[in-house]
């Protein structure tokens, strides 16, 4: 199922814009509630005010709530980077650490940004368990489990580790793209025929083609 996926997305990525650690930590908290399309027409302006932890540390938190106001919940979130920019400084002189243990110490940093970062700043191999990896893993019955923690450690034990982060970006490229939550394009998705919930969406390859966002939509083509 793995390699199949990987046949259809094989320019799979993360879809929040970064050029380093920093920049894709603040990335990754700011996606919370909202898409990466969103976070991306944010962040230029972000990054251009704010280049290091201590200038997130030193925010003036009206400004930076102006700027990040469209991502929702702009307040929390703004509290979030404050705390992570002084986070940062006081305890690793103002550098993201590559360690998962380091990470999930910092303010409204949990496994799964976590693992974003590492998997894609650092090179370290990590599961995202996001809602899409989440769903689908149940959906392609590798784990039962609801526990983002649990998906990822049942999961982790299926897959080699060195596939995890490509393994996380096919996920949630197919969540998003075909295998959505309401209505996933059965007939028009390349691992129907090994999964248990093959019929749960529209099974007709001409109807389920339809479906298909993003880049795989028919009018994209």
């Amino acid at each position: 199922m793995y390699r199949a996926l990987l046949e259809r997305y094989p320019y799979a990525h993360c879809e929040l814009d970064f050029t380093n650690p920093l920049e894709l930590l603040v990335a990754t908290v700011l996606s919370a509630q909202t898409t990466d399309v969103r976070v991306n027409l944010v962040t230029p302006t972000l990054f251009a005010k704010y280049r290091t932890a201590a200038d997130y540390a030193g925010a003036d938190r009206a400004e930076l709530e102006t700027i990040i106001q469209s991502t929702g919940f702009y307040r929390a979130k703004t509290d979030a980077l404050i705390k992570l920019g002084q986070a940062l400084v006081e305890q690793f002189d103002g550098e993201v650490p590559g360690r998962l243990e380091s990470l999930v110490t910092l303010p409204g940093v949990g496994r799964k940004t976590a693992n974003v970062v590492l998997g894609n700043a650092f090179g370290v191999p990590g599961i995202t368990v996001d809602t899409h990896f989440a769903r689908l893993s149940r959906r392609f019955g590798w784990t039962t489990e609801e526990d983002p923690v649990k998906i990822e450690h049942a999961v982790g034990a299926l897959i080699p580790r060195k596939d995890w982060t490509m393994l996380s970006h096919v996920v949630i490229f197919h969540g998003r793209r075909t295998c959505h939550a309401r209505k996933p394009a059965c007939g028009a998705c390349p691992i129907a025929r090994w999964c248990p919930s093959y019929g749960e969406g529209e099974t007709d390859p001409v109807k389920a083609a339809k479906l298909l966002k993003f880049e795989l939509a028919p009018d994209a083509s």
